[in-house]
C-alpha cells in the first residue's frame, strides 16, 4: 500500500514540475505526501522515520533563504565565477542592445501563443501605399537592369535625379524633416520590389535606410545635427555611407584600429575642441558617391581634455567628404553587381565635438549604437532583397516549367523539377512568413536583436537555396545572361547578401545562439549580473534568486520535455483548431526540447561553449527553425486559413521540423559527456525520431501551386514587379502563362490521342492539325495552341551578342530571330 502512496507522490511531484510550481507549493504538497503515507498506509516506522529527517532537511535547507544562501549559493557562486566565460566590452554590449520578444518566449519552453497571435499584422497605410503604386512602379519601369549592370555600371543620370526627387532616400526620415516617415513594412516593401527588378537599385535605396547616418541621427542624433542634417538626406542632398569595416578589423569591432585623440584644432576658421582622425575603411557602400560619412573608430584622450579617461572606446562622427585629409578610392565591383562600393581612409582628419553623433554624451557608446540600429536594419533590408529574389523564382521560374516542354509535356510535371518547385514554394512561403512577423515587432517598437540575425542568417541562406533550385530548372535560360534573364544577377548577388552585416557563418556560429542564451534565457543573464555585482552580500542573494529559479526552470523542462515527447505534443495547449492545430502541439514540444538541451550544454560545457561554435550554431538552428516555423503558423492564421494554402503550410513545417529534429541529433552526438547525452535522447525523443522530410506527396501539391494560375499564387508572389505589358521580359512570361494555362487541357487531349493511336503527326501544330480534321478539337484550339506555340519560344529564347574579340558591339541578338516558330 505505501508503496502505491510512494508512486503517486512521484506522479505528484512530476506534475508540479510540469506546471513550475513555486517553493511553498512544493513543501506543501511534500508534508502533505509525507502525512498521507504515514496515516493512511501500513509503512514501517523505520522506513518513514528517515524520510521524514530527509524531508525536514531539505525544508531547512531549501526553505530557508538565510540557510539556503550559506550552505549552498555562496559555493555555487565561487564555482561559478570559475567557469563563468569571460566578456569583452563589445560583446556585454551587443548583448545588452536590442530588445527580446518572440525568441524568449520560444525560448522558455512553454511558448505563450496568444502573445504570438495577438500581435497586430503589419499594414501600409494608403500614403504607402500610393507611393509603391506610384513612384516605386514607375521606377521599376525605369530600370534597365541589363544596361545598368553590363555597360554603364551604374544607375543612369535620370534614375538618380528621379530618387532623389521622391525621397526614396528619405523612406525612414519623418515627414517633419523633409523624409517619408514609413514605416518598416513600407520600407521593406519597397527593397523587394525594387529587388525584383534591379539589386543595383534596391542596394542603392536601402542602404541610406538601414545601417547609416539618417538611422543612427534619428536615434542617438542631437537635436542641432538632427535640423541640419536630416531635411538634406531626405532630399538627397547628401549621400550617406557608413564606414565600419576596415582590412584589420571586420566581425571583430575589438580589433578596431582606425583612431581618433582629442585635440585643439581648425575647423570653418576657428579654433576648437575636436578630433583628429585617422582610418582606413573598404567595401563601403555608396562610398564613392557620399557627401556624408559616417565613421565609426576608437576615441583617445591622451591630454584628458574631456576627464580622466584616456580610452574612452568606439565612437561613432559625421565627417563630410570635403574635409581635408578624407581620400575616397577607387570603385570596388562586387562579384559584378556594379552598385557603389569601394575604400575611403583619412589622414590626420580634424572634426570638432559638434561632429561626433550625439555630442559628447554618446563617446565611447559607438558599438552599442551600431549593433542596435543594426538589430532593425538586419531585419529590413536584406530579408526583403532575399525574398524579393524568393518570389521572382517562385513566379516565374514556375511559370517557365509550365510552359517549357520537353517530350511533349511541361517540365513542371516531371518528379525531379517538382521536388525542386516545392522547395521553391514552400520556402518561399516560409521567408515572406517570417519577414512579415520581424517587420511586425519592429512597428511596435521592438528592437529584436536575435531575431533579426535569425532571419538575416536563414532568409539568406534560403535565398540561396531557393535561386540555386530555380537556376537548376531554368539550365540554359538561367545561365545565359541577358536582358531576357530575370535570375541571373539574383543569382550573382547571392554572396553578397550572405557576406554583409554579419557573414553568415559568424552569425550562424556565433551570435544567434550565443546572443541568444544570454539575452532570451529567463534565468542566464540574472545569474551573471548577480556574479558580477561587487557588493558580495547582494550578489549572493540575487544569484540564490537567479540559480533556484532557474533549477525549477530546468525541472520543468525536464518534466516537458518527456511528457510531450511521449506524447508528441499531443494534448498541450494549441490556440486554434483544424489542421495548424498539431504544429502548435508540436512547437510546444520543441519549444521544451530545446531548452532542456540548451541548458544541458551549457552546464556541461560552461565558458567551452563559447568556443564549440558547432555545437552553438546547432542550438541556434533549433531556436531558428521554431521561429520560422511560428512565423508560418501566424501567417497562415493572419490569411483567415485559406485551404488553398496548406499544402504551403504542411511543407514549410515538416520540413523546420525535420531540421530541428536532425539538430538535436547532432548536438547530443557530439556532447562530449556522452552518458548525459543518452539520457537527454531518451528524455527529449522518448518514442523515436518522429520527423521526415517533406513526403511526395506533399511535396507534388506544393510544386503544383506555381504551375497554373492562382489566388494561392498571386499571394505568394505579391509584392515583386508584374506586368503583362510585352516590352518587359516579365510580361511576355505572364501572357504565355495565362495562355500555358489555357491550352493545357487541348495538349492532354493530344497527348491521350497519340497514346491511343488516333493521330500519329510528332509535331504538336501537326497533331493539333490532324486532330483538327478528325474533330477532336475545334479551329479556335488550334488557334491557341498555335499562339501559345509562338509564346513559348519567346519564353525559351535566350540572348546572343555579336562580339569581335574583346570589342563589344552592344548588339543584342534573340535566338527567335534565327530560329523562326
Amino acid at each position: 500500500m505505501w508503496i502505491l502512496g510512494f508512486v503517486s507522490t512521484l506522479i505528484l511531484v512530476w506534475i508540479l514540475a510540469y506546471q513550475g510550481a513555486g517553493a511553498s507549493l512544493w513543501i506543501a504538497v511534500l508534508i502533505s505526501s509525507l502525512v498521507a503515507i504515514t496515516l493512511a498506509t501500513d509503512i514501517q516506522w523505520y522506513i518513514s522515520t528517515p524520510l521524514w529527517l530527509i524531508a525536514a532537511a531539505l525544508i531547512l535547507i531549501l526553505g530557508v533563504p538565510a540557510m539556503r544562501q550559506k550552505i549552498i549559493t555562496s559555493r555555487l557562486l565561487k564555482q561559478f565565477h570559475k567557469v563563468m566565460p569571460g566578456m569583452s566590452r563589445t560583446e556585454r554590449e551587443a548583448l545588452e542592445a536590442g530588445s527580446i520578444w518572440w525568441d524568449a518566449e520560444l525560448f522558455s519552453g512553454r511558448p505563450n501563443w496568444e502573445k504570438l497571435l495577438n500581435t497586430p499584422r503589419p499594414h501600409l497605410s494608403e500614403r504607402e501605399q500610393a507611393f509603391l503604386d506610384g513612384p516605386v512602379e514607375k521606377l521599376c519601369e525605369m530600370l534597365d537592369d541589363w544596361k545598368i549592370t553590363h555597360q554603364d555600371q551604374d544607375l543612369p543620370e535620370e534614375v538618380w535625379s528621379f530618387i532623389k526627387q521622391e525621397r526614396f532616400f528619405g523612406l525612414i526620415i519623418p515627414e517633419t524633416y523633409g523624409g517619408l516617415g514609413f514605416s518598416a513594412l513600407a520600407h521593406s516593401e519597397v527593397v523587394m520590389k525594387l529587388s525584383s527588378r534591379s539589386i543595383v537599385a534596391a542596394v542603392t535605396v536601402m542602404v541610406p535606410n538601414s545601417l547609416g547616418p539618417g538611422k543612427l541621427l534619428l536615434h542617438y542624433g542631437a537635436q542641432a545635427q538632427r535640423d541640419h542634417y536630416l531635411p538634406r538626406l531626405a532630399r538627397g542632398e547628401e549621400i550617406p555611407c557608413f564606414a565600419l569595416t576596415g582590412p584589420d578589423a571586420g566581425s571583430d569591432a575589438g580589433a578596431l584600429p582606425d583612431s581618433g585623440v582629442v585635440t585643439h584644432g581648425q575647423w570653418q576658421g576657428k579654433t576648437v575642441l575636436g578630433v583628429k582622425l585617422n582610418w582606413e575603411k573598404r567595401y563601403i557602400t555608396l562610398g564613392p558617391v557620399a557627401t556624408l560619412i559616417g565613421l565609426a573608430f576608437r576615441l583617445y584622450d591622451p591630454e584628458h581634455l574631456l576627464g580622466d579617461e584616456e580610452n574612452l572606446g568606439i565612437t561613432l562622427a559625421l565627417v563630410p567628404r570635403d574635409t581635408p585629409g578624407v581620400t575616397i578610392g577607387a570603385r570596388h565591383i562586387p562579384i559584378d553587381i556594379p552598385f557603389q562600393n569601394g575604400p575611403n581612409w583619412g589622414k590626420d582628419v580634424f572634426i570638432p565635438l559638434s561632429q561626433l553623433i550625439g555630442g559628447q554624451q554618446y563617446i565611447g557608446k559607438g558599438w552599442r549604437m551600431l549593433v542596435e540600429s543594426l538589430a532593425e536594419g538586419r531585419g529590413i533590408s536584406l530579408p526583403a532583397l532575399s525574398v524579393g529574389a524568393a518570389k521572382i523564382s517562385s513566379r516565374y521560374t514556375g511559370a517557365y516549367a509550365a510552359i517549357r516542354q520537353q517530350f511533349n509535356m511541361p517540365i513542371g510535371r516531371f518528379e525531379g523539377i517538382e521536388e525542386a518547385l516545392a522547395r521553391i514554394a514552400g520556402l518561399t512561403y516560409q521567408m515572406d512568413a517570417a519577414r512579415k512577423l520581424t517587420l511586425s515587432a519592429l512597428d511596435v517598437g521592438e528592437k529584436p536583436s536575435v531575431i533579426s540575425a535569425i532571419i538575416k542568417y536563414h532568409l539568406t541562406e534560403r535565398y540561396r537555396q531557393v535561386i540555386n533550385d530555380a537556376m537548376d530548372i531554368q539550365a540554359g535560360s538561367g545561365i545565359c545572361l541577358g536582358p531576357s534573364n530575370l535570375i541571373g544577377r539574383a543569382y550573382q548577388a547571392l554572396p553578397i547578401a550572405v557576406t554583409v552585416e554579419g557573414a553568415n557563418i559568424l552569425t550562424r556560429s556565433m551570435i544567434i545562439f550565443g546572443q541568444g542564451a544570454m539575452r532570451c534565457h529567463p534565468w542566464i543573464i540574472k545569474e551573471f549580473s548577480a556574479a558580477q555585482n561587487p557588493d558580495r552580500r547582494r550578489a549572493v542573494v540575487d544569484f540564490d534568486h537567479a540559480v533556484f529559479g532557474h533549477l525549477g526552470f530546468l525541472l520543468g523542462n525536464i518534466a516537458r520535455s518527456l511528457f510531450l515527447g511521449l506524447t508528441r505534443g499531443r494534448f498541450s495547449n494549441a490556440p486554434v483548431t483544424g489542421p495548424a492545430r498539431r504544429y502548435y502541439q508540436q512547437l510546444n514540444w520543441m519549444s521544451a526540447a530545446f531548452a532542456l538541451a540548451a541548458d544541458t550544454a551549457m552546464m556541461t560545457l560552461g565558458g567551452a561553449l563559447k568556443r564549440k561554435e558547432r555545437l552553438s550554431a546547432r542550438l541556434g538552428d533549433v531556436l531558428s527553425e521554431m521561429y520560422l516555423t511560428s512565423a508560418v503558423l501566424k501567417q497562415f492564421a493572419d490569411d483567415g486559413s485559406p485551404e488553398a494554402d496548406l499544402p504551403l503550410l504542411h511543407w514549410a513545417c515538416e520540413n523546420s521540423f525535420y531540421r530541428m529534429q536532425e539538430s538535436l541529433r547532432l548536438l547530443m552526438r557530439n556532447l562530449p559527456f556522452r552518458p548525459l547525452s543518452w539520457l537527454l535522447r531518451v528524455v527529449l525523443f522518448p518514442s523515436g525520431f518522429p520527423y521526415t522530410e517533406p513526403d511526395d506527396r506533399m511535396s507534388h501539391k506544393a510544386a503544383q501551386m506555381l504551375l497554373s494560375p492562382s489566388d494561392s499564387r498571386d499571394r505568394l508572389t505579391k509584392g515583386i514587379f508584374i506586368t503583362e505589358d510585352e516590352r518587359f521580359r516579365q510580361g511576355i512570361i505572364e501572357q504565355a502563362f495565362i495562355q500555358a494555362a489555357k491550352v493545357a487541357p487541348i495538349e492532354k487531349t493530344l497527348r491521350g490521342a497519340r497514346r491511343s493511336g488516333v493521330i500519329k503527326a510528332r509535331d504538336r501544330i501537326a497533331q493539333a492539325s490532324e486532330a483538327l480534321e478528325k474533330g477532336l478539337i475545334s479551329k479556335q484550339e488550334l488557334e491557341a495552341l498555335k499562339t501559345m506555340r509562338m509564346l513559348r519560344r519567346r519564353v525559351i529564347a535566350v540572348d546572343s551578342f555579336k562580339t569581335y574579340g574583346r570589342q563589344f558591339l552592344n548588339t543584342v541578338q534573340n535566338q527567335t530571330s534565327n530560329h523562326v516558330a
